[in-house]
């Protein structure tokens, strides 16, 4: 029987990456939004080799999921606080050129009502079609933070944790945030970590002046992440592990990071990635809304952050780093090559990894059959030569 004809065939030909390792002589097969098969082109089902298929060939070139970002504030000039169509359409636009299929639209600390605002504003954008990047969901950096690190968080809105907030924004909108992140020391937030983790949300630890021992009564609160790793809390020193040494020794925790080369020395990145292993560790950009823009001047939630040489910076404070410029193609080719990953585990952290961590590993972050169709084709040089969101080819 033949296959149904409704829906286009694509092939692509390359080195694909599936869950059992690199096919050299792979193929990919998408059909409608779907992946129908993904490995050695000599084991495509005849009923694939069809004379209608949109074929695309790459030998030498590399097929591999879509990257997935769970901690990005905004680029090509927009800020998710600003939430509107528009404003979304142009962010997931941009990260969409740049391989990013799914993500998180990231708050900043910032009053309730401004939050509430952007909470409405993605929900309403995930009931139509979204035309790029998928919005996963929310994740809420702060307000729930330490003022003694706040990074380029603005301090006049942190607050204490506070549950009944998360019950209403959970209630209006069940399933939205999937990520919440806080300081675990402070007033009210291992009951709001039990919250958490009750209701299916990542409860994860930044901007905090957490100790070790702190960050080990919140995880077993139900703390099971860690933002953007090394920046913004307790370093490691021998006899105070912090919360860094606890990051780095406890396997309950993934941990998120920014490879750049400018947040954290590549041989901090070298040391995370060898004490994380499996799933628990997870490339994220950070990125503010001058990524993908000229150096010149923006804000950063309501903060003005200054850019040169791609480098973000507080406007009042040169020395603090205002989120970054990254975007997942360039981390992922930084866990290559300047860290030395092979290409199968720089995937999995920029990709599987984070799929796993907010619950979405069932249908995408992985090449197999029956997964959303969210893939990049890369050439020999690990640049982009196509996207696909759901099987709809974007660049």
């Amino acid at each position: 029987m033949s296959r149904s004809t409704e829906k286009q065939l694509t092939l692509l030909y390359g080195k694909v990456l599936t869950p059992e390792g690199i096919q050299e002589n792979g193929v990919l097969a998408m059909e409608g939004e779907h992946i129908v098969f993904a490995g050695e082109a000599s084991a495509l089902p005849s009923d694939l080799n069809q004379t209608n298929a949109d074929i695309i060939r790459e030998p030498n070139g590399y097929i591999i999921p879509g990257f997935i970002d769970i901690h990005v504030h905004g680029g090509n000039g927009e800020d998710f606080m600003d939430s509107n169509k528009d404003v979304l359409d142009t962010i997931t636009s941009y990260h969409c050129s740049q391989g990013t299929t799914a993500m998180l639209a990231t708050t900043m600390t910032a009053p309730k009502a401004a939050i509430d605002t952007v909470l409405k504003e993605v929900n309403d954008y995930r009931q139509q079609e979204m035309p790029y990047t998928r919005l996963e969901g929310v994740h809420l950096e702060g307000p729930f933070i330490s003022p003694k690190w706040p990074g380029a968080q603005n301090p006049e809105h942190i607050v204490h944790a506070n549950v009944e907030w998360l019950e209403e924004w959970e209630a209006a909108y069940p399933g939205l945030v999937k990520q919440c992140t806080l300081a675990p020391e402070r007033e009210g937030a291992l009951e709001a970590i039990t919250w958490l983790r009750n209701h299916d949300i990542v409860a994860a630890l930044g901007h905090t002046d957490a100790t070790y021992d702190e960050v080990l009564k919140a995880i077993e609160a139900g703390l099971c992440h860690g933002v953007h790793t090394f920046n913004a809390m307790t370093g490691l020193h021998h006899r105070k592990p912090g919360t860094v040494g606890a990051m780095l020794s406890d396997d309950r925790l993934s941990a998120e990071i920014i490879a750049d080369g400018i947040h954290v020395h590549p041989a901090g990145v070298r040391i995370l990635a060898r004490m994380k292993q499996d799933y628990n560790l997870i490339l994220i950009t950070d990125a503010m809304s001058a990524t993908g823009m000229k150096d010149g001047e923006y804000t950063l939630g309501d903060l003005p952050v200054v850019v040169e040489n791609g480098i973000a910076t507080l406007k009042s404070n040169r020395d603090s780093l205002a989120g970054s410029t990254l975007t997942m193609i360039r981390g992922f080719q930084f866990l290559i090559n300047e860290i030395g990953l092979d290409i199968e585990r720089a995937s999995q952290i920029a990709s599987r990894n984070p799929a796993k961590r907010i619950g979405i590993d069932h249908r995408t972050g992985s090449l197999k059959a029956g997964y959303q169709a969210d893939v990049l084709l890369l050439n020999t040089d690990l640049d982009i030569n196509g996207v696909w969101v759901q099987g709809s080819r974007k660049h």
